[in-house]
């Protein structure tokens, strides 16, 4: 049975139905435990701001405030992702399950992927994750970060052509933030 939509108003109800999917992409961009700040954050914003959401997408609009917090923490994650680039290690993870020879290919790929990130413009990184992570469509990525859908497709576009040139077809998986083999 689906689950109906929460009316605007109803914030906890909100909170029930993106809270998770919100921390789990926060926490890709910053780590978990700013993901949740960012998250709490969010719904205090989407609190305050509750009489606006009648005339937009709900989802959007939590992904556009959530966006426009982790903006605000752009250093910290520049520099975690120049940390992860430099020393191979991911300051926001504590990942000691994976097998030696596993994480050693992940890390040299990490490298290079962190370094990409890190160095698109902040545009062309919000775009790239956005739909990557949160599996945003590009009307909810426009909505969310509040540019037109041909902004979003050229953002998406010139991210995933420097993604593809620094890591080419190495990273299982990546079709979708790469747009696949073309």
């Amino acid at each position: 049975m689906a689950r109906s939509q929460p009316s605007p108003f109803d914030v906890a109800g909100l909170f029930d139905e993106y809270a998770a999917e919100l921390r789990q992409y926060c926490a890709s961009r910053i780590g978990p435990t700013i993901a949740d700040d960012i998250v709490a954050q969010t719904f205090l914003i989407v609190y305050e701001r509750r009489h606006r959401l009648e005339s937009r997408p709900p989802r959007a609009w939590l992904y556009g405030i959530a966006t426009n917090l982790l903006r605000r923490h752009r250093r910290t994650e520049v520099r975690g992702l120049r940390a992860l680039a430099r020393t191979g290690h991911d300051p926001y993870t504590l990942d000691i399950a994976d097998s030696a020879v596993a994480r050693v290919d992940a890390t040299a790929l990490n490298r290079r992927l962190a370094t990409v990130l890190a160095a698109l413009p902040a545009r062309q990184r919000d775009v790239l994750l956005l739909y990557a992570v949160a599996e945003l469509d590009y009307a909810e990525i426009a909505a969310s970060l509040d540019i037109p859908p041909g902004s979003v497709r050229s953002a998406l576009h010139r991210a995933r052509a420097k993604v593809r040139a620094a890591i080419g077809d190495q990273i299982p998986g990546a079709e979708r933030a790469t747009g696949g083999a073309q």
